[in-house]
């Protein structure tokens, strides 16, 4: 059976914070970056749980700013 695993690649120069992907993402893969911020003074977002990641792309397309770039691979169980 093969598996569904994602990537995303967040530009966090880019990002305002406004956490509408943190609130898409169904599993819980995104957060907000609580200590640091970007150079224009935002808390970003991040990969927190980047194992959890499928591809489903929802935060790409609720982003209004385009910070995310997803990748999506199928992977055989069979080894």
């Amino acid at each position: 059976m093969a598996k569904i695993k994602g990537t995303v690649i967040i530009d966090e120069q880019r990002c305002k914070g406004c956490e509408l992907c943190v609130v898409a993402c169904p599993t819980d893969v995104l957060s907000l970056q609580a200590k640091e911020v970007n150079d224009r003074g935002y808390h970003f977002a991040y990969s927190a749980h980047p194992d959890n990641c499928i591809g489903c792309a929802s935060c790409a397309l609720v982003c209004p700013d385009a910070c995310f770039t997803v990748y999506k691979i199928t992977t055989s169980d069979n080894i």
